[in-house]
């Protein structure tokens, strides 16, 4: 099988998406396929949009010899009216992976209807889907509700979450909940989407004794983000407490969310979470919120804690709890574990994607 896929930039990115696809592309060269990259510069959404009339762009992706073209959805402002132009010179199916919508991201009002547009457009010129989650696959339905795009072929492929699959036990786990302070952890970029933000105004609330934060994900995402972040620590006198360590190696993340409590990413929307599963599989509970695809990882109560978009009141509560009543952390620690054990893993969600696009290159 012979597969393009279209990224902006290089695979090596830090960020969820991009670790699905990098995993993917990993999968298939394993199976014997071939698969070419096809990498456009990641620069604005503007220029992005002026992508779909490169004479250039058109050229080199006419010219592909591939079986199936694959396009991550997050290059849809490069590809929205480009794809009506390689249906009528490709004759092999062009399938997107979806992660999540950029309408989902809280941009102003007038961004997001254009955004919506945009992305309408581009979802209605595919021939088939890959989703990473039943949430973003109810999102793009609704996106099509109302135009002339078929039911097309698609599947649900959840993120593997056993990248680490570390051995650890519940003995280790009941050792680990009895250390005097919270260890909680925030795992992602330091953009606003993710809500360290929210996070950081509720642990303010807490005794500073009681807990110890340590911030895991690149700051050059949004570097300005990054420095309100830094301020807002140095305004509530938090310094001692939260650690900025940056993106860490597979080794030294291993290393510490075996050594944490619990991981919290409020974030205002996730079309899945990677870092969930992830964390689970050290045995940590996870606190996420209502909005996006947390709650297909997260049960409220069991396993972690679900709270709307920017309720900092009730992530305080949760947070205060889980200091305090240290049998409660033991017993979300376990299900959170046994959770993770639940969760497909990632040779079996790429092995569907590659026997998807097979069948899909047979019809």
């Amino acid at each position: 099988m012979r597969v393009a896929l279209i990224i902006y930039g290089g695979l090596d990115t830090l960020s969820g998406g991009y670790l699905y696809d990098r995993k993917l592309v990993a999968h298939l060269r394993d199976q014997g396929d071939i698969v070419e990259i096809v990498s456009l510069p990641r620069t604005n959404y503007l220029f992005h949009l002026a992508h779909n009339l490169s004479p250039r762009l058109r050229r080199r992706l006419v010219r592909l010899d591939a079986d199936v073209l694959v396009q991550d959805e997050l290059n849809h402002p490069s590809l929205f009216a480009l794809n009506s132009y390689l249906h009528r010179h490709i004759n092999y199916p062009i399938v997107s992976i979806v992660h999540h919508a950029r309408s989902t991201e809280g941009y102003p009002a007038w961004q997001n209807a254009f955004y919506s547009w945009v992305e309408r457009r581009y979802l209605s010129s595919v021939d088939g889907f890959i989703y990473n989650s039943q949430t973003t696959q109810q999102l793009v339905e609704q996106f099509l509700m109302n135009t002339d795009a078929p039911n097309l072929p698609d599947i649900v492929a959840y993120p593997g979450g056993d990248r680490f699959d570390p051995l650890i036990s519940n003995e280790e786990i009941k050792l680990r909940v009895h250390d005097e302070l919270l260890r909680v952890v925030f795992l992602g970029n330091l953009i606003p989407r993710k809500g360290l933000h929210i996070l950081l105004d509720a642990l303010v609330q807490l005794p500073a004794s009681h807990w110890d934060l340590t911030v895991i994900g690149s700051q050059q995402a949004h570097p300005s983000y990054a420095q309100v972040l830094k301020r807002q620590v140095a305004r509530g006198r938090l310094a001692e407490r939260v650690h900025f360590v940056g993106a860490l190696s597979d080794l030294e993340l291993t290393n510490c969310l075996r050594a944490s409590h619990l991981l919290v990413m409020p974030s205002s929307y996730e079309g899945y979470g990677i870092a969930y599963s992830e964390a689970m599989s050290f045995g940590l509970p996870t606190i996420g919120t209502t909005a996006g695809a947390a709650w297909e990882i997260i049960t409220h109560g069991h396993n972690g804690f679900l709270i709307a978009p920017g309720d900092v009141t009730a992530l305080r509560g949760h947070l205060a709890e889980l200091a305090q009543n240290r049998q409660r952390l033991l017993e979300m620690s376990v299900a959170a574990r046994a959770r993770y054990r639940s969760l497909p893993t990632w040779s079996e969600s790429l092995e569907r994607i590659r026997a998807f696009l097979a069948e899909l290159i047979g019809a």
